[in-house]
């Protein structure tokens, strides 16, 4: 932690991710829905094209802070070595809107996002659930794998990935965790026959599946999925892109952070509703729902889709400031 020449104090990465471990990340938004926080009435954000990607702007406010996260997406980063995603959280108090503090945007986003999926994760899926398929082998890859050994006795992992050095990297630190793990390699965002991809054989078997890439097409046949298995996908905000394909959602139970946010961003539900596989009536709630028990879950497979939501960084913004003061 540090303070810039005006005087705000900056939490750096390693001040966020020390004062809101993973658990207690899950544990402030379990907290935050049961209180009656709705996800529905979360502004929606503004999305910025520019030469070099996206800018978003992501404002919420609770009775007692407020505060905006500014993003910057630049999908040519990660070939300079430079991360996809960066942005700078900015606190503010709820009544007077003072500043009160500035957070990594970074480490805020990686911690928040595989938080909200084993959020969704500790109501959907089975209680068993141990085999996990992660899709992707980036920071949200790792978040992912973290955040649901959480809430699920997680023992197998198999890594999904284009490039097999990074891939074979989080095998790695899944095996040093404790984990049995392997590493598949896919040299393209999504195999061009999805049923022949190197991820296939492991989605049949798995229990958990969590989807973190930045694929524009299904990854695997939905076909695949046995009822029962819980899928998270997070990679993608945009409604043109897209992880699950329409059989998965057709005969899944999908729950999703906020029925608004998902019915204007999320291109896994938005192609099938398009084409008519399904209607906007299939989702069976958002995560508030699901919190209070208010989802129905029926008997084919659990899906959570997430586009990221503003409500999620305030939250954990706060309990980061909290525990900092």
């Amino acid at each position: 932690m540090s303070a810039p020449a005006g005087g705000l104090p900056y939490l750096d990465a390693a001040t966020v991710e020390r004062l809101v471990p993973m658990g207690r990340a899950v544990a402030v938004l379990e907290e935050a829905l049961r209180a009656g926080l709705d996800p529905e009435e979360t502004p929606r954000r503004p999305v910025v094209d520019v030469a070099a990607g996206q800018l978003l702007l992501m404002p919420a406010a609770t009775r007692r802070y407020a505060g905006v996260k500014v993003v910057s997406i630049a999908p040519g980063n990660p070939e300079r070595g430079l991360p996809r995603i960066q942005g700078t959280y900015l606190l503010f108090d709820g009544d007077t809107l003072a500043p009160l503090a500035a957070l990594d945007g970074i480490a805020l986003t990686s911690l928040r996002t595989p938080a909200v999926s084993a959020l969704a994760v500790r109501h959907l899926a089975e209680e068993g659930a141990r085999r996990l398929v992660v899709f992707g082998s980036g920071p949200q890859a790792y978040g992912h794998v973290a955040a649901l050994r959480e809430v699920r006795p997680v023992e197998e992992v198999t890594v999904v990935g284009r490039d097999a050095a990074r891939a074979e990297a989080l095998a790695a630190h899944c095996r040093a965790q404790g984990l049995t793990a392997r590493a598949l390699t896919n040299p393209a965002a999504a195999p061009a026959d999805p049923a022949a991809g190197p991820g296939a054989e492991a989605v049949a078997g798995a229990d958990l599946v969590a989807c973190c890439t930045t694929a524009r097409t299904p990854l695997f046949p939905g076909k695949l999925a046995r009822d029962g298995v819980t899928v998270v996908a997070v990679g993608s905000h945009e409604p043109g892109a897209r992880e699950l394909d329409d059989d998965l959602v057709a005969r899944a139970t999908v729950v999703v952070e906020a029925r608004a946010a998902a019915l204007e961003e999320a291109g896994d539900l938005l192609v099938p509703i398009g084409r008519g596989t399904i209607t906007s009536r299939h989702l069976a709630g958002n995560l508030a729902d699901l919190i209070a028990g208010r989802v129905v879950v029926g008997p084919g497979p659990r899906v959570f889709k997430s586009t990221g939501m503003a409500w999620e960084d305030l939250v954990v913004a706060a309990a980061a400031y909290e525990a900092w003061t």
